[in-house]
């Protein structure tokens, strides 16, 4: 499976940080154990392990590079680094060692690591120390300090000088360079998108643009065609195009949310042009919504509004006659986790059950069940109340729009 890219640069960094710690460690592992055996004058155990813990986490810094496998290479230097510490701990001091503060950088290790990891090794080291205190208060020993007298001041002073360096000059020091590279890359991100919401605002605002004056064409064009029946025809194609321009114009004014519209306010904004624009400014309609606060994919809204279009607009020219009072009434709530039910219609004359896209050459009919169809949804008829009603259940798409005739 293919790595996402900001996954992939978050693993480069804990491997840069990992690979770095191990040779930094592994040196001052080195050179800690020759100033024991050499100039402190402790033998045995201690620099031994000291030089033991070197050579094997280099050995395992350098097999990453052949098997790849960051969490195996971490995890071995952290068992590593725990047998070494315990080592060194219980034969230089016990309980009271100045080298114990090393397990502390080894539960850091791993929180810089992964949570989890850090968890474990938090849980491990504090069962060490619990242990080294039972150990030191009992009676049984397995080891004396080797540390002697006259340089248990000098290791004291070289054990925490270690710890320190080890903490800030290498964990320190690696991290604020990640931390300063990751604001930089936070930086640049931030004004990527930016540019491309501006760049996407931009986008919009010219379909919207693009589609109004096509708009504008089909209605210079209605108007020059004496023909009142294929005038009605590029009137229609005139209201289905709005209410794809009112889509990315919603789009383009918002500023928080670019890829989703609030279906309410469009709803409502498409309904008041539909009736504006076949029933004039001063009709007997009355518009009953039932909208739910959602906020749907322009997949979604765009065959959703043209549904909206079709039916109210065939509303409006054949259900509910002129002179007359009228009610066009939508409403649209959320079933399940992406499943919504929309119910529209108008109180009118209605039309007979036998018409439809089957039995019909109407467009407008076709079109209504075409698009239920994209959205995955179904449409039915409710034939109990009086006028034309639809029940379209639905669910909100996330693709690319495809075309009615598909």
């Amino acid at each position: 499976m293919k790595i996402p890219v900001k996954d992939k640069y978050r693993l480069q960094d804990k491997v840069d940080l990992i690979i770095k710690v191990n040779y930094n460690s592994s040196l001052l592992a080195l050179l800690f154990g020759i100033v024991c055996m050499f100039f402190l004058n402790i033998q045995g155990v201690v620099p031994f392990t000291f030089f033991g813990f070197a050579a094997l986490n280099l050995l395992n810094t350098v097999l990453y590079k052949w098997h790849k496998n960051v969490a195996l290479t971490y995890n071995m230097t952290s068992i590593l680094s725990m047998v070494s510490a315990i080592l060194i701990t219980l034969f230089t001091g016990g309980i009271r060692s100045p080298f114990i503060f090393i397990l502390a950088i080894i539960v850091f290790a791993g929180y810089v690591t992964t949570m989890v990891y850090g968890q474990i090794y938090l849980i491990i080291n504090l069962s060490i120390i619990a242990i080294l205190f039972l150990y030191e208060t009992g009676d049984f020993r397995i080891s004396e300090n080797t540390v002697p007298e006259a340089s248990q001041n000098w290791f004291a002073f070289l054990s925490t000088g270690f710890a320190i360096y080890l903490l800030g000059g290498v964990f320190g020091r690696n991290l604020l360079r990640a931390h300063h590279k990751l604001y930089r890359s936070r930086n640049e991100i931030q004004e990527r998108i930016v540019e491309k919401e501006t760049l996407l605002k931009e986008v919009h605002h010219r379909v919207k643009n693009n589609l109004q004056t096509v708009s504008s064409l089909l209605s210079l064009q209605s108007r020059s065609i004496a023909d009142d029946k294929i005038s009605n025809i590029i009137k229609s194609s005139q209201n289905r195009v709005v209410s794809m321009a009112m889509v990315h114009e919603m789009l383009y004014k918002r500023d928080d949310y670019l890829s989703k519209i609030e279906l309410k306010p469009y709803v409502k904004e498409l309904c008041d042009y539909l009736v504006r624009s076949v029933k004039g400014s001063n009709s007997n309609v009355k518009l009953d919504l039932d909208i739910d606060d959602h906020k749907l994919s322009i997949d979604t809204v765009i065959p959703l509004g043209l549904i909206i279009n079709e039916t109210i607009t065939n509303a409006l020219k054949y259900g509910i006659k002129e002179g007359t009072a009228g009610e066009i009434h939508v409403s649209v709530h959320r079933i399940g986790e992406n499943r919504f039910e929309m119910y529209l219609g108008d109180n009118g004359v209605g039309y007979s059950e036998d018409i439809n896209p089957k039995t019909s050459n109407s467009l407008g009919l076709k079109l209504i069940y075409n698009l239920a169809r994209q959205l995955r949804g179904t449409i039915s008829r409710d034939y109990n109340k009086p006028g034309t009603y639809y029940r379209i259940e639905f669910e909100e798409v996330i693709e690319e729009f495809n075309s009615v005739d598909q």
